[in-house]
């Protein structure tokens, strides 16, 4: 892997997010920067200067410039932040002696306080730790305050003494669990406000808002305006002085500034065109409904790549394009940017969509059923805003209750899981992802290829909370449930019907989700009122009960609205969650919605806490849609409740040793090379790193080799075929528990005679390996994937397996919690239990093994993938019997420790 080469400097390239959500662009610094960075320099006061330099310095030298611009990427390196073409921060490293390097960093006034400064830091430490840098080294003037202070908040290991007036610090830059945090926290702070810029504008322009009937940037006009939108808005056309009621202006040269956001539906060809007038406003959140992008050709690839160079480099954050609009329902601000027909009432559902026709809906299904919005973001082609970053925002936002996603590909897996898993935490995400296969990409989206088996997707979304649903009409069920009752206790159901078979018809739904049930209680088809409240109060009063399903048919025409008011005060007063069945029309309302209060609408009193309103009511149109529903809040109220467990750190690792490894292993390697299949010396060496020991497997070509490697490996042996698809049962190409040399020396000879003799190379070969307890045989897998990242796999080994895709995966970094998971949700787990009579296996050190191969995986990129097979489980400890790790110069994680929006 030679510094030199050119995927080193690409993979530092990154657009970033700032502290104030401005968008900013850092890349290592080049000998053209010279004019620039002069000019960075003068710009600054003389303070500024002194406490970089420790000395005045009104300008840089030619020397400096050249010294300053010219890096070799390796023992010397330097990244620049860039808004437009100017420099406004600049951070440089240099190698000082083996693992230690000398930093620097030098912040712009006029930029001070959007966290350029910690930025330049994360990035820097990325780099130095893929050059071997182990530790920074810095001197700092003690009334450089700032400065101290991107050092001591960043979370690493730091020391500081002070030497002849000048603060010396010492930075282990290995991450740790505070770094990481850090990072994460900053990084949620700045997407989030990114968000809240563009959902909470000041003022809004329009262009391309036609006056004729049809056009669609007629049509946002109307909309904005005719929401009510609380700021200013600007019009631009090239003729009219009015538009849709709204004075307008010629050209963008005529708007006076500064503008929030920009609302774009203009011809494709117009768009960049526009984007790069916007700059003179300051605008900060763009929205381009235009089409005729990536989805449409290549040609509209490379427009959109432009778009959002444009963008990126003007400070914008980009929806779109092809959006279909962004809406907030917040009193204080009722914008409507969008082309919806009909926007739904102001309510605690947070909604993204990538798709601007299933954005149409989306809105029209929560308007039919009464749900009410907060905020609502249409992707389109996901150019740059996406659902991690409208996740980010919502985790803060108080008018958000319950986040649904309709997703048609996910840019970055890796990242979407650490975001949805802290959203989940205290607020319930239910997504959609289309596609017959996980990993459908529409026209337009950018995602990188992936060799993830299809699970890997599911996996995710279980690991992170995440209730997956099959289409937006299961997003709704389980979002009116979510958003009008409290989270379950348990998992245990009650079922109240007037009809026996719609009893049944529940309680084998609820039965086949995995849930428990109580014996339904069920009254007369003719029951009133009162006799329906008795039977209500019966079950809800159960302690053994947790949910409830009541399912109702009238005798005649309509459900008596008595029996409805019966049911949701009991509901309310129980405080447990409850999902209705009415099969017919209720007084003409579609039975599929949310019932408000009974003689209210959702102005009633709230419940307190949850802000939920007091006696609101999921209804459906079936048992199975309302028991559907259900078990999925079960499931997500289960994993909530869990301990979300600690990140594994197993001891006995050596992450740097492992490093020094496989960078010895790759010298000289480039990313266009094939995976390097290492050998089982050096497989040995990488697991050791890592606490795992490999047992010895001595290869032979003769019966008396043979002997003497059981000697050396200890008796009894076992003898296998080189080559692995020989080693299944019935081919001849396994001898197990050999005890003497006689019976040896038989099975040698008779093995290098057959099939499993000719895989060895130029003469037969075999291996011998001492035999190993009896117990269970399992596979433990990784793959480094360039959507996913790490993945670890783990199964029971043999045929059954394989044929019946019994495989669990996660991705990394696993917490213990994770790890407990990926062994017990086999189909196959019970077998290591004790099934059947068989004695349990060591289920603990087989869960150690997982969090330090899952740990390998994490730290190491270019493991591009590892299996350890057969990994022997016995009663007490396990033998990981055999392994194979390719290598690869990794392309780079989409999640790699610093802050990146996507490319």
């Amino acid at each position: 892997m030679s510094p030199t080469h050119p995927a080193w400097t690409r993979a530092w390239e990154a657009d970033v997010v700032l502290r104030d959500g401005g968008a900013a662009h850092i890349r290592p610094i080049r000998p053209a920067d010279a004019d620039a960075l002069q000019a960075f320099h003068v710009a600054q006061s003389p303070r500024s200067t002194y406490l970089r330099f420790f000395a005045p310095m009104p300008r840089l030298s030619p020397r400096d410039l050249a010294r300053f611009t010219t890096v070799d990427h390796h023992d010397r390196v330097a990244l620049v932040v860039l808004v437009g073409e100017a420099i406004i921060g600049v951070g440089r490293y240099d190698r000082v002696e083996d693992g230690a390097a000398e930093v620097a960093f030098n912040v712009s006034d006029a930029h001070q306080g959007r966290g350029v400064g910690s930025v330049l830091l994360e990035h820097l430490v990325v780099a130095a730790r893929e050059q071997g840098v182990t530790r920074f080294v810095a001197e700092v003037l003690p009334e450089n305050r700032k400065m101290l202070d991107v050092f001591t908040e960043a979370g690493f290991a730091t020391t500081r003494t002070v030497e002849d007036g000048v603060v010396m610090l010492t930075v282990d830059i290995a991450p740790t669990d505070r770094s990481r945090e850090v990072m994460e926290a900053r990084e949620h702070r700045a997407e989030a406000e990114s968000l809240r810029r563009l959902l909470h504008p000041r003022s809004v322009v329009v262009v391309g808002a036609g006056r004729r009937p049809g056009s669609v940037g007629g049509r946002l006009l109307a909309d904005l305006v005719g929401g009510g939108f609380t700021g200013a808005v600007h019009v631009v056309h090239p003729e009219a002085d009015v538009v849709r009621g709204v004075p307008a202006v010629r050209s963008l040269d005529d708007v006076p500034g500064p503008v929030d956001l920009a609302l774009v539906a203009v011809p494709a060809a117009s768009v960049n065109g526009v984007v790069a007038q916007l700059a003179r406003l300051q605008v900060r959140g763009l929205v381009v409904v235009s089409s005729g992008f990536a989805e449409v050709d290549a040609d509209g690839l490379a427009r959109q790549r432009e778009l959002l160079r444009l963008a990126r480099v003007h400070g914008m954050r980009l929806v779109g394009p092809t959006s279909f609009g962004i809406i907030n329902t917040d009193p204080a601000v009722r914008l409507n940017a969008s082309l919806a027909p009909v926007v739904p009432p102001p309510g605690g559902l947070g909604l993204f969509s990538q798709s601007g026709a299933l954005g149409v809906a989306v809105l029209d299904a929560a308007h039919r059923r009464g749900l009410g919005v907060s905020t609502f973001v249409s992707a389109g082609n996901r150019a740059d805003v996406s659902g991690n970053d409208c996740m980010q925002y919502w985790q803060d936002d108080p008018a958000t209750s319950v986040v649904g996603l309709y997703l048609e590909s996910v840019g970055n897996p890796r990242k979407f899981s650490r975001v949805a898993r802290g959203l989940a935490r205290t607020k319930p995400v239910v997504v959609v992802k289309s596609g017959v296969s996980s990993f459908t990409v529409p026209p337009g989206h950018a995602v990188r290829e992936t060799r993830a088996p299809r699970e890997a997707l599911d996996a995710m979304l279980r690991q992170a909370g995440v209730i997956r649903v099959d289409n937006v009409h299961q997003l709704f069920d389980v979002a009116q449930l979510l958003q009008t009752q409290p989270l379950p206790a348990g998992e245990r159901v009650g079922v109240v019907a007037n009809s026996g078979a719609l009893a049944a018809l529940a309680a084998e739904a609820a039965v086949s989700w995995g849930l428990e049930v109580a014996d339904p209680v069920v009254t007369a088809p003719e029951a009133d009122a009162a006799q329906v409240r008795t039977a209500l109060e019966r079950v809800f009063s159960d302690p053994e009960v947790d949910v409830v399903v009541a399912c109702l048919i009238p005798p005649v025409a309509e459900v008596d609205r008595e029996v409805v008011t019966a049911l949701q005060e009991v509901a309310a007063a129980a405080g447990k969650p409850c999902a209705a069945c009415l099969v017919a029309l209720v007084g003409g309302v579609e039975p599929t919605r949310t019932l408000p209060p009974p003689g209210a609408g959702h102005d009633a009193d709230d419940d307190g806490a949850s802000g939920r309103p007091a006696a609101a009511l999921p209804v459906y149109t079936t048992p199975e849609d309302a028991v559907r529903s259900l078990a999925s809040v079960v499931r997500y109220a289960a994993w909530r409740r869990r301990d979300p467990g600690t990140r594994v750190a197993p001891a006995g690792t050596d992450a740097r040793a492992a490093r020094s490894l496989v960078e010895s292993l790759l010298t000289g390697r480039t990313p266009d090379d094939p995976p390097l299949r290492l050998e089982q010396e050096e497989v040995s060496a990488l697991l050791a790193c890592y606490g795992v020991q490999l047992w010895p497997v001595i290869t032979v070509r003769s019966a008396e080799e043979a002997v003497r490697a059981a000697d050396r490996v200890g008796w009894p042996v076992v003898v296998k075929a080189t080559e692995r698809r020989l080693r299944h049962p019935g081919l001849g190409g396994v001898r197990l528990d050999v005890t003497d040399a006689r019976e040896l020396r038989a099975h040698v000879e008779a093995m290098l005679a057959g099939p499993a003799g000719s895989g060895g190379g130029p003469a037969p070969a075999l291996l011998v390996q001492a035999m190993a307890p009896s117990g269970i045989s399992v596979l433990v897998r990784t793959l480094e994937d360039p959507l996913f990242g790490p993945l670890v796999s783990f199964g029971l080994a043999g045929d059954t397996t394989v044929l019946l895709g019994d495989v669990s995966h996660r991705i990394p970094p696993l917490t213990d919690v994770d790890v407990v998971d990926l062994v017990r949700t086999l189909r196959a787990a019970p077998r290591l239990f004790g099934y059947m009579g068989t004695p349990a296996v060591d289920v603990g050190a087989l869960e150690d093994l997982l969090a330090r191969i899952s740990v390998m995986a994490d730290d190491l990129p270019e493991v591009f993938s590892s299996e350890l097979s057969p990994v022997q489980v016995a009663e007490t400890g396990l033998a990981v019997l055999g392994a194979q790790v390719e290598l690869a110069v990794p392309v780079g994680r989409s999640d790699a420790g610093r802050r990146v929006l996507p490319a």
